[in-house]
């Protein structure tokens, strides 16, 4: 839709939730059309948040680890 010499386009909510698309976004343009992405990058503050979590010594598996046949048959354990 046009507004002016400006466009824009509609996104429904969960689309918006699945991209993870916060308040600012940014546009590019591709051979195929336009791209629209999210301004901060993938797994933004998890150093940050793992940071905290060790600190409160809360970062430790929350299931123990399964054995696999690779663990029993080809992995040499000296």
């Amino acid at each position: 839709m046009r507004i002016g010499a400006s466009g824009f386009v509609r996104l429904p909510e969960s689309i918006i939730d699945e991209a993870r698309l916060g308040e600012e976004v940014q546009l590019r343009v591709v051979a195929a059309g336009i791209l629209i992405e999210c301004t901060s990058p993938p797994r933004a503050g998890w150093a940050e948040a793992a940071a905290r979590l060790r600190g409160c010594d809360e970062d430790r598996l929350l299931d123990q680890p399964l054995g696999t046949d690779f663990d029993q048959t080809e992995w040499d354990w000296d």
